[in-house]
């Protein structure tokens, strides 16, 4: 591991080049370029999407991350398919004599060249969770400095993720509010009612029909007519 000046000084220069950066894609790439550069061993580096079991690799320094993870989805196992179910952090310093993943671990090591790796989750929500994929190749081994540094980039990852998730509900949650409007205005033209009356009456066709409201309100926006024209 860097000794802490030099460390601290590379973190500093990983957040000004995040801040930097234009838009969420660019901000990961540059984290996971990062991890490679920051985390002593670290050869190869990515973000993994976990969705109900299926794998989407999101980010990478190179293609070996995504070899890995198209081995996992073809075996049914392996660290990123395992990791929230077991813990937040998993490390394996040996594939070539990992148990925990009997298929996946010996074909990394053998097929992919990589001796040590290890999967940091980064972010959850409803249906899928988000991983920071970190592989040293042959002759490099993680160890317990390799792992705190490796938690602090995952730390700049999940506020890069929640925060531009925070941002796209904001965008959604106003546009909705627009489409309301506009539908607010539709009714009270046509039915000569005020604002609170139309926002009823919208709510009562929601639950009438089963459908969401925003959903009702931008078919009378778009097309100008009732539900019941």
């Amino acid at each position: 591991m860097s000794s802490r000046g030099p460390l601290v000084s590379e973190f500093t220069h990983l957040a000004k080049a995040l801040a930097a950066a234009p838009d969420e894609g660019a901000r990961l790439q540059i984290a996971v370029d990062g991890a490679v550069s920051l985390v002593s061993g670290c050869d190869h580096a990515g973000i993994t999407i976990n969705d109900r079991g299926g794998l989407v690799t999101r980010v990478t320094s190179d293609d070996l991350v995504r070899r890995a993870n198209e081995l996992q989805h073809e075996l049914g196992e392996g660290p990123c398919l395992d990791l929230m179910r077991d813990q937040d952090t998993l490390v394996s310093t040996d594939l070539a004599q990992e148990c925990r993943w009997p298929g996946w671990a010996p074909r990394a090591h053998r097929e992919l060249g990589v001796d040590s790796m290890m999967s940091l989750l980064v972010h959850t929500d409803t249906h899928s969770y988000s991983a920071l994929s970190l592989y040293a190749r042959r002759g490099h081994r993680f160890d317990a400095d390799d792992v705190a540094v490796g938690h602090a980039v995952a730390g700049h990852l999940e506020v890069i993720m929640t925060a531009e998730r925070a941002i796209d509900q904001l965008r959604l949650a106003m546009l909705n509010r627009i489409t309301i409007g506009r539908a607010e205005g539709v009714l009270m033209e046509r039915l000569d009612i005020d604002a609170d009356q139309s926002f009823d009456y919208l709510r009562r066709v929601s639950m009438n029909t089963n459908r969401k409201l925003v959903e009702v309100a931008h078919d009378i926006a778009r097309t100008r007519r009732l539900p019941h024209d």
